[in-house]
């Protein structure tokens, strides 16, 4: 598939190129982001005590299974386009209860940022599609 729209890209125009890259390369940075946070939430103790500061210390396990899932998605997502969009908007969702667990917290704008531009990067990636 990847092929094909490359062809497409390089017979239409040198912006279709630009545009085809970028999103390739958000996607691949949202996977990699998942998969690496995903893993950590089994294996850190510094997560162990952020999601017991979120209140979810229960969840971590099925939090970082999910998010694992997802980056892996994410991937498939260039062969099978509905994995890829089912798995952004998967993210995106548990983006946006991550944005409100922060707020609930009272954590600061500035921690809140991240979880802001992941829940934005799926949300556009869901919508727009691979």
């Amino acid at each position: 598939m990847a092929d094909v729209l490359m062809s497409i890209c390089q017979a239409a125009s040198p912006r279709c190129l630009i545009g085809f890259i970028l999103k390739t390369a958000l996607i691949l940075f949202s996977a990699l982001s998942f998969l690496g946070y995903g893993s950590a939430c089994f294996f850190s103790r510094y997560m162990k005590d952020e999601f017991v500061r979120y209140h979810l210390g229960s969840q971590r396990l099925i939090v970082g299974g999910l998010q694992c899932c997802a980056g892996i998605g994410l991937l498939a997502g260039f062969s099978q386009l509905w994995m890829g969009q089912a798995a952004a908007g998967g993210l995106a969702l548990m983006m946006l209860i991550a944005v409100i667990v922060r707020i609930r917290i009272k954590d600061s704008m500035l921690q809140t940022i991240p979880a802001l531009l992941y829940l934005a990067l799926n949300a556009y990636l869901c919508v727009t599609g691979f």
